[in-house]
């Protein structure tokens, strides 16, 4: 379907306060005191699999006027990605990570293999593919077990499935406040949880790009052995750009602060939240 790109994130932004109420309510927060509350990108997940590889989804953002920025390796995480930017600097830009499944057991393997062979490639050819949900059945909570100690990205794809993973308050285009550092402090105040990973904020002004992100909400899933557990959803990221020696502000992102923004759906990750 042809769609464009204010549909696009608009339906997006549906499901994805769905998964993270969190986010609906921090967005309040700050548009209270702003005209607009401009979003930075967005980001999704994936695994390296037919019919699902980065490579394949890529082609929907190319279809509304995308174009790759820089690729992005995550060793430690098994992890490929690409930054995607859009010719009308307004629009946000998009972060597309895969997970290098052969890099993990036989046994996690298996279980990815086994939920990607159930999915419709007709549903792949759809941009609804990015709110889709799982396109597959829901893994056992052993399953889930098996791929989290080896991988929270491949529980989380394994439970979450294909959506959004995050969206992002650009700083740079709050009249208030203005620094990540006063957005953080405000979030928490309000007494939402920030990720502590690698520090609150990830990044410094001389790399051009400064990040911070809430710990994924959390909701409960009945598992395909039909046990419920409360899982890792979504997060809200907040970033802060600086401009390059052209003067525009830096386009890309930063390995090593995204290796830990990774980490705010993790199931154990160490959190400060208001009062603590």
């Amino acid at each position: 379907m042809s769609m464009n790109l204010n549909t696009f994130y608009q339906l997006l932004w549906q499901d994805y306060v769905h998964m993270a109420p969190q986010a609906e309510k921090i967005h309040a927060l700050f548009k209270a005191d702003n005209t607009e509350v401009y979003n930075d990108h967005v980001a999704f997940r994936t695994f390296n699999r037919a019919p699902i590889n980065l490579a394949r989804l890529e082609q929907h953002f190319f279809k509304l006027g995308y174009r790759r920025l820089e690729p992005y390796i995550f060793e430690e995480k098994k992890l490929y990605a690409w930054g995607y930017v859009h010719d009308d600097p307004k629009q946000p830009r998009i972060f597309l990570s895969e997970l290098l499944v052969e890099q993990l057991s036989p046994a996690a393997q298996t279980i990815i293999d086994k939920l990607c062979r159930q999915i419709d490639e007709s549903k792949v050819d759809t941009i609804d593919v990015f709110w889709s949900g799982l396109l597959w059945d829901m893994p056992t909570w052993d399953e889930y077990q098996t791929l989290l100690a080896e991988s929270e990205y491949a529980a989380w794809m394994a439970a979450i499935g294909m959506r959004v993973n995050h969206f992002t308050i650009s700083v740079d285009h709050l009249e208030r406040p203005t620094t990540l550092a006063a957005v953080i402090d405000r979030v928490e105040t309000a007494g939402f949880a920030i990720n502590a990973a690698g520090g609150k904020i990830k990044g410094t002004p001389t790399q051009l790009l400064e990040q911070g992100s809430t710990l994924a909400d959390r909701m409960p899933v009945t598992f395909g052995d039909g046990s419920t557990h409360s899982i890792p959803t979504c997060y809200y990221e907040f970033a802060k750009r600086y401009p390059t020696a052209d003067g525009d502000l830096y386009q890309g992102f930063i390995a090593a602060s995204a290796d830990k923004i990774f980490e705010s759906t993790n199931v154990n990750v160490a959190g400060v939240a208001a009062g603590s």
